[in-house]
């Protein structure tokens, strides 16, 4: 098992910040675009090599994001409608993620065994998460969705916080 914490930096315009293993130590490290129309984002291990690149896709009403991984292997996630708690869809690998009705907590499934589970902190700014990994060859790809939610969270709470205005 591997654990995370993916804590954001305030006042980073592109989206740039690190994600540190559970002894304090660089695990990754996130780049995002900047004045792109699709937000794009880079994720590099420990050591500097590229891990993954998450591409923002047009999609409506849900958003839909592709990852493309070092191997070359490459994965849709997809938000799906659900009246209470959110879910999202990982194509070609068989997961679902399911959250909880506050969007603060997402299980990662694998045919209903839960794989990893990442929970948002209450009450923290900038956003930080805590991500507990069961199967350490799912890491990189559990740290891409966590960016991706993320990002759609952030869009979503920015979508209504103006629309109430």
């Amino acid at each position: 098992m591997r654990r995370f914490e993916i804590k954001q930096k305030f006042w980073s315009l592109a989206g740039k910040f690190d994600i540190l293993d559970e002894d304090g130590r660089l695990a990754y490290q996130v780049q995002g675009s900047f004045l792109k129309l699709f937000k794009e984002f880079t994720i590099f291990d420990g050591q500097g090599k590229t891990v993954s690149h998450i591409k923002q896709q047009f999609s409506f009403p849900f958003q839909k994001f592709t990852v493309t991984f070092a191997d070359g292997k490459e994965i849709t996630i997809q938000k799906r409608f659900s009246l209470l708690k959110a879910k999202y869809d990982i194509s070609d690998f068989g997961l679902e993620v399911a959250g909880d009705i506050w969007n603060m907590s997402f299980s990662l499934l694998n045919q209903g065994s839960e794989v990893a589970n990442i929970h948002q902190e209450w009450f923290k700014f900038p956003s930080t998460y805590r991500v507990e990994i069961y199967d350490d060859a799912l890491s990189d790809l559990v740290i891409s969705l966590v960016v991706a939610i993320d990002y759609v969270k952030e869009k979503e709470s920015s979508a209504a916080s103006s629309a109430s205005s």
